[in-house]
């Protein structure tokens, strides 16, 4: 397997290669104003490990797949076109009311508390570039009102002379019946042919998104437009670069559902957030190579500190209605939780609890840290470790980075020493402090919510900064061992190369599997398994777009469904794909039974109330050779360490003083190798400390336990 997958980060691209039986890891710097810089200096490092040049590696790989944040940059800073929105008549401010909770919706919960402050976000589309047009079709997809066509013509050119440079399209009720929708594209092209407006895209909700629900539609089809130029000219880039360097196969994109496809087969929505969730399908695959059970999957990088959970024998917890940035959307994706935990995180003094707070802001990759000595000027985490001994100035990021302590000392004196009555380590010590727990609370909420217990749960710590924090995290946890698994500091980028080739298709339906009024079971299967076959015939038309065999195509049928008129909804996964007996039926029913009772509590099921299902998804895909784990497991009897190769004076939380700390390099991590703490393991591209009272264990493949000695 020869394959290079890329996660293209808010502070540093990391590049995982798979060259034949060899792995190799890399990482610099991600160039926001070009992200084929940062990824070629990547690309050239890890060519530098196999000795081969970039051009030999990239005309001989299989895949090149990337999971970026480009969108999620783009909708940040707002460098988007200007977007024109096409309507049914009377729906003109669905999108500017936003269900009464554009103000709040992408805040945290303070910020949503604070109702005298809230301010609604910069809206996408402003309403003079929303246009009514007279049309209208019912809920079950009968016309009631023919489109007007001399209104659409008028309409189109009102946004093109307005300066609009995307179109959306969301007519009511076009999920059941997109005619209307299809009649305005048909429109479009003929009043401005491509020699006319170029590139200019026009977008239809229901292609976008599957299910009913008007603003969610809107907005999942506006943001997606929003974004659609940024992605075509970032990615088409990254494709070139590609192109240029002898690699002549279709580049890969991963999707925020956990999948991938070519970069011609990909939604600028689907993009966002795809580094996160990618590392979170790693940990999945890795919880079940390994037999780790129950796993919460943390990534802690250069920008944040994203939480997922993995259940055994389960699914992926997904979002089907997320919120991206400050926009409420309706598509399926990986559900994770984003804290501004990260490496470059900034503190800041808090004057209210007269302590100090840890993000949500971050100095990113440029200017970076104040360490980074590049400008910062705000004092951040990797600061504060740079400070307690931690990160060796003159190897951080295999010393493509140099450290300045005087930077960081600096900025810690002039930004918090005074209003804390501190001085510089004191401070330090309480951003560790502060961050981990930061961290911690936002596993055990998570895990809490819902109705799980840290304890029954492995942790992982990846990301650039995992394994540096493991330690802290657990201690504030309350848990006795946290795993950094292999290639910790790539792990997000080796998920983006286990992934299948995948698409996801949803339609909204009204199946009334059991009416409580007149006691009767679904008996219509002729019309539920024609849905989910066109819902096959979609996924399977995508994929042989990209050159899939039919014979690989897999199937996956998911259904949402829920109790009477309850608001709550319930996935279920399937393996029955059709509905042919009523036996089938009630076998459905005791799944959603089953997994209504596992999510809120046994006995909490009312089945008298009526089971309905509100949606049919199907997930076609394909799977594709992936990177093996080895078991995980603490076995044997340990290894003494290698002789350190120098000793460092750190602090530690809870400790007064400085201690005398060794410090190890690669050789420590040989499996089986044990090493009582205080202890700093640094390999070429992430650093793991071993904080007083802990054990580093170090197990297959590079992966690592941190225990916390009993006595402690």
């Amino acid at each position: 397997m020869n394959r290079v997958s890329v996660d293209i980060g808010g502070t540093f691209t990391d590049c995982f290669v798979a060259w034949g039986d060899r792995v190799v890891e890399a990482k610099s710097l991600t160039t926001h104003h070009n992200l084929a810089v940062g990824f070629n200096d990547a690309l050239a490092d890890a060519c530098r490990q196999l000795e081969i040049t970039p051009h030999t590696l990239l005309s001989q790989v299989d895949s090149v797949r990337y999971a970026t944040t480009l969108g999620t940059n783009a909708l940040i800073e707002r460098k988007g076109p200007r977007v024109g929105l096409l309507v049914t008549t009377g729906f003109k401010h669905t999108v500017p009311l936003s269900r009464a909770r554009g103000y709040g919706e992408g805040l945290t919960e303070p910020e949503q508390m604070d109702i005298p402050n809230a301010q609604r976000p910069e809206p996408i589309v402003p309403i003079p570039l929303i246009r009514e047009v007279r049309e209208r079709i019912d809920y079950r997809g009968d016309v009631f009102w023919a489109l007007d066509e001399d209104d659409v013509r008028l309409r189109i050119r009102e946004l093109v002379d307005a300066g609009a440079q995307a179109l959306v399209v969301m007519f009511t009720n076009s999920v059941v019946n997109p005619v209307h929708e299809l009649r305005v594209r048909e429109i479009f092209l003929e009043e401005y042919p491509a020699h006319l407006l170029g590139s200019i895209p026009l977008l239809l909700s229901h292609q976008v998104a599957g299910r009913k629900g008007e603003y969610a539609r809107a907005t999942s089809t506006i943001v997606d437009a929003y974004l659609h130029q940024t992605m075509y000219h970032g990615l088409g880039t990254l494709e070139l670069n590609l192109r240029q360097q002898g690699y002549a196969r279709p580049m890969l994109v991963n999707h925020n559902s956990g999948g991938m496809a070519q970069l011609n087969s990909t939604d600028a929505l689907q993009t966002v957030h795809s580094g996160p969730v990618s590392g979170i399908a790693a940990s999945e695959f890795l919880a079940a190579a390994a037999e780790l059970g129950n796993v919460v999957a943390t990534d802690m990088g250069g920008t944040s500190f994203d939480i997922g959970i993995v259940v055994q024998g389960d699914l992926k917890y997904y979002d089907f209605n997320p919120v991206i940035d400050r926009w409420l959307v309706s598509v399926p994706m990986v559900h994770l939780v984003a804290l501004g935990a990260g490496g470059g995180s900034i503190a800041r003094y808090d004057r209210m609890y007269k302590t100090v707070e840890i993000g949500p802001k971050s100095a990113g990759s440029d200017p970076g840290p104040a360490a980074y000595d590049r400008g910062g000027q705000f004092p951040t985490v990797t600061d504060a470790d740079l400070l307690l001994g931690y990160l060796d100035p003159k190897n951080y990021a295999n010393g493509h980075i140099p450290l300045n302590p005087r930077r960081a000392r600096q900025a810690v004196r002039d930004n918090l020493c005074d209003e804390l009555d501190l001085d510089e380590i004191g401070v330090a010590k309480l951003i560790k402090k502060q961050v981990d727990a930061s961290m911690a609370n936002g596993i055990a909420t998570e895990l809490r919510t819902r109705g799980y217990e840290p304890k029954d749960f492995t942790v992982l710590a990846y990301g650039g900064n995992g394994p540096l924090h493991a330690c802290g995290i657990a201690a504030a946890l309350g848990i006795s061992k946290v795993l950094a698994p292999p290639y910790s500091s790539t792990f997000s980028a080796c998920g983006a190369g286990n992934v299948s080739q995948m698409h996801i298709h949803e339609m909204n339906t009204w199946t009334v599997l059991f009416n409580p009024n007149t006691k009767s079971f679904f008996s219509d299967y002729e019309t539920f398994n024609h849905s989910v076959e066109e819902l096959e015939q979609r996924g399977r038309t995508d994929l042989e777009r990209q050159g899939m065999d039919p014979a690989d195509i897999r199937y996956r049928l998911e259904l949402d469904m829920r109790y009477g008129n309850q608001r709550v909804q319930t996935a279920v996964v399937t393996h029955l794909s059709r509905l042919t007996r009523q036996r089938d039926v009630l076998e459905l029913m005791d799944q959603f039974h089953e997994r209504y009772g596992e999510r809120f509590g046994k006995g909490s099921q009312s089945p008298e109330t009526g089971v309905r299902i509100n949606t049919i998804r199907v997930c076609a895909y394909v799977e594709q050779p992936k990177v093996k784990f080895a078991r995980l497991a603490i076995t044997g009897e340990p290894k003494a360490p290698p002789e350190p190769v120098s000793s460092r004076a750190c602090h530690f939380v809870g400790h007064d003083g400085a201690i005398d700390t060794p410090v190890y390099d690669e050789r420590a991590r040989a499996e089986g190798t044990e090493i009582s703490g205080p202890a700093i393991i640094t390999t070429r591209v992430t650093t793991y400390l071993v904080e007083p009272g802990w054990t580093f264990r170090a197990v297959a493949q590079g992966g690592a336990w941190f225990v916390r000695n009993s006595s402690h």
